[in-house]
């Protein structure tokens, strides 16, 4: 089958080149934080250009905002003219973020001078999260970043906006994807099985902790792919592949070139480590129930969710989902069918809808 994928540099490359280099990249919209800072950026931002490990990549800004950046005041990444609401949306960003402690709706509907209902609804329309998600979001940040910078766990707990370390151990799982501990020493005490095997859309890194999968990730260069896993995960202990992690890796592969040969669904055959929020977790489970060579917009798993103007926070779960196939975002598509951002690639998406439609007997 021919893919027409650029074997030559995948999206993530090509969108790190474009911030080096101050260039938009035609046709992506993608827009990249700064850890370090808590704002995000267009590419051709003229602010000094960030440590590599300090940038996070996003799709689009409203990405950005429900992760807890805020929108740059030198290259308005939210577009030069905001309406009024959107202007008043980022203040109360720039508000939650300044403030010591997480403030009360209340108190948000005074300074901004509308009724808490109308707060919610405007908050929402721009951000696509609610003002106490965003704090949560900004929290989630701020302890990253701490715990990246070695902090005790006591002081980034505080830092962060937490009241106590059991506050955060509380949520770690969810914000985190691991222990503070754990997230603070790069996955210490973890153990961890990888491999990088080669498919036809690429190569593909699986992982798996004691609990299971917890990590596919498709790309052109299994040095990056190595990379990356190595980076977040430099603390943990490797242990040696067996066996049955062979077949597990085989399995992901199988998927990849020719899914028609397994009927059951992933989740019946295989372990998953999958830790997100409460609301990443319903989406990834409601992506797992679309059958083969079937898909759904935004909109409709939204509405399936029992959430139907949740459309945008369902598309940053997809974009959040770290085991590529098993838990397929792929079949999340726009309204009219169209293909939107894939985090492995529009092109491996495209392939991978293509192969699931094709006939089994082919």
């Amino acid at each position: 089958m021919e893919t027409g994928l650029n074997t030559t540099m995948s999206t993530e490359q090509q969108r790190r080149q474009a911030i080096k280099d101050h260039s938009p990249l035609p046709g992506d919209n993608f827009v990249y934080g700064v850890l370090t800072t808590g704002i995000f950026c267009l590419p051709i931002c003229p602010s000094r250009r960030p440590r590599d490990e300090n940038v996070r990549l996003f799709d689009t800004p409203v990405q950005a905002i429900q992760n807890g950046y805020r929108p740059c005041r030198r290259c308005h990444p939210l577009g030069d003219i905001a309406a009024p609401s959107t202007a008043t949306v980022i203040a109360l960003c720039r508000l939650i973020e300044a403030a010591e402690r997480k403030p009360t709706l209340t108190e948000l509907s005074a300074q901004s001078g509308w009724s808490a209902h109308h707060l919610q609804r405007q908050f929402k329309a721009v951000a696509g999260i609610s003002p106490h998600q965003y704090g949560i979001a900004i929290r989630r940040r701020r302890a990253q970043q701490q715990l990246r910078y070695k902090q005790s766990l006591t002081l980034s707990a505080h830092l962060a906006g937490f009241d106590s370390t059991s506050h955060l151990h509380a949520v770690a799982g969810n914000t985190l994807g691991m222990k503070p501990g754990q997230y603070r020493q790069a996955g210490k005490d973890m153990a961890l099985r990888f491999a990088i095997a080669e498919s036809s859309l690429g190569s593909v890194l699986v992982a798996e902790s004691e609990r299971g999968i917890c990590a596919v990730t498709i790309g052109d260069d299994p040095s990056v792919l190595l990379q990356d896993f190595e980076q977040e995960f430099s603390g943990a202990t490797l242990l040696p592949g067996n066996s049955e992690f062979d077949q597990r890796v085989a399995m992901v592969i199988t998927l990849i070139d020719d899914p028609h040969q397994i009927t059951q669904a992933p989740r019946d055959l295989l372990p998953l480590d999958i830790r997100g929020t409460a609301f990443q977790q319903q989406v990834w489970a409601a992506l797992q129930t679309i059958p083969t060579g079937q898909t759904l917009s935004y909109q409709a798993l939204a509405v399936k969710l029992g959430k139907p103007t949740a459309a945008r926070a369902v598309a940053q779960a997809c974009a959040s989902n770290r085991l590529a196939v098993l838990v397929p975002c792929h079949r999340i598509v726009r309204t009219d069918g169209g293909l939107s951002g894939y985090r492995w690639g529009v092109d491996r998406k495209a392939a991978l809808l293509d192969r699931e439609r094709e006939p089994s007997d082919k």
